[in-house]
């Protein structure tokens, strides 16, 4: 089994804490950051902008990820535009389509087009990667996140549809897929294994990865000890 630093997909921390982003930032594996409102509104954000300028100040030199939160596209194209300004490191989150089921595509466009690197987030079928071929063919550099755990919510394996993913964009340097969602840290190597470039973890995953190689019987006794230790703190009685 690979060990952290021979794996040729490139680890994201996902979240919106800022002790667990720096947390993050200090180990070298992690080569970039992604956020969402979602899990900014969980970790009780209320100042986007304050929000994004802080982690950026501590944060120069790795790319991070920004969304856009509007359900119009003018408006989204305004966000977007401001997003990529706060630093060279940034790529804003386009959804690939509004609220209403529209596809982002001509937005994504113009975008690219005018140097603004995206990283077009949501994405599950993979016609929508090949839709995105087109839009950002000879644009600025982007990312398209696959949402490969919400697939696997479906019942669905995502490992086909990623791995056909990744034969997509080989004709599409300017791009890299993100394996986006992980349920398991088990999903990192499948996602290194076919080739993905990047998968976005969060902290609670990521800090499984002291027990990548344990011996299986030492971690049967472990989980041994750990039901007979509850147990007797809960003082369980028959």
């Amino acid at each position: 089994m690979k060990n952290v630093r021979n794996l040729k997909v490139k680890i994201f921390a996902d979240g919106a804490d800022k002790n667990g982003i720096l947390e993050m930032y200090a180990k070298p594996f992690i080569k970039g950051f992604t956020t969402n409102p979602t899990l900014m509104r969980r970790a009780g954000i209320k100042d986007y902008r304050g929000f994004a300028l802080d982690i950026l100040k501590a944060i120069p030199d790795r790319p991070i990820s920004f969304e856009v939160f509007s359900d119009e596209f003018s408006e989204m194209e305004r966000q977007a535009n401001e997003i990529s300004n706060w630093g060279k490191n940034v790529y804003v989150k386009i959804p690939i389509t509004n609220t209403r089921g529209k596809p982002s595509y001509d937005l994504i466009r113009r975008l690219t087009l005018g140097g603004v690197k995206v990283n077009v987030t949501a994405v599950l079928p993979l016609y929508q990667v090949r839709d995105l071929f087109q839009c950002l063919t000879g644009g600025a550099p982007a990312y398209i996140s696959v949402f490969a755990g919400r697939i696997a919510d479906t019942g669905r394996d995502p490992i086909p549809i990623m791995a056909a993913a990744v034969e997509l964009l080989r004709d599409l340097p300017n791009t890299e897929l993100i394996w986006a969602s992980p349920r398991e840290l088990l999903n990192i190597f499948q996602a290194d294994e076919i080739g993905c470039h990047i998968i976005t973890v969060t902290n609670d995953i990521l800090k499984k990865f002291v027990l990548v190689g344990k011996d299986l019987s030492d971690y049967s006794l472990d989980t041994v000890k750990m039901f007979y230790y509850d147990a007797q703190q809960a003082d369980y009685r028959l």
